[in-house]
């Protein structure tokens, strides 16, 4: 497995995983204003990876693209430096094969260099499967969202 950053020729694979990011979430959620959203985040990631403090990683098996994962530098509420991981994400085909635990790695040797003090990501609640494996990976849950849902409001 190779693991690098970011190169313009592997726009269209990462965003074609950009889907795999509507799983797990809140199933009162509209499906396609989640997966705009989520393609957004891909877009966003993707034109801003060479700014300063940012970077996107691809991971690759055999010249496949089989993940990929975005961190950007900045500071918790609480003021201490980290590297917030916006997206993460492996290609169905490669699941189970150490891709997301080296992305993982890769991100975390980035920010280790940085001198950041932690390694930040959000996921769904519904999401166990990711919250599971962020878990193996040594992540603690630290914040917890609370939704309420309006009756007769969308989603609610």
């Amino acid at each position: 497995m190779r693991v690098r950053r970011y190169e313009e020729a592997d726009r269209l694979a990462l965003l074609a995983l950009a889907p795999r990011l509507t799983e797990g979430v809140a199933p009162r959620r509209a499906v396609d204003s989640v997966l705009s959203a989520v393609t957004g985040w891909v877009v966003e990631a993707l034109d801003r990876s060479t700014e300063p403090g940012r970077l996107v990683l691809v991971a690759e098996l055999d010249g496949v693209v089989a993940g990929f994962a975005s961190g950007e530098e900045r500071r918790h509420w609480s003021g201490d430096p980290e590297l917030y991981v916006g997206e993460l994400v492996v290609a169905k085909p490669f699941e189970g094969q150490g891709v997301g635990r080296a992305l993982i790695d890769a991100l975390t040797d980035h920010a280790k260099q940085r001198g950041l003090a932690t390694v930040t990501l959000d996921t769904g609640a519904a999401n166990t499967n990711a919250r599971a494996f962020y878990g193996r990976l040594g992540f603690d849950e630290e914040d917890v969202k609370l939704t309420k849902w309006v009756d007769g409001m969308i989603g609610g």
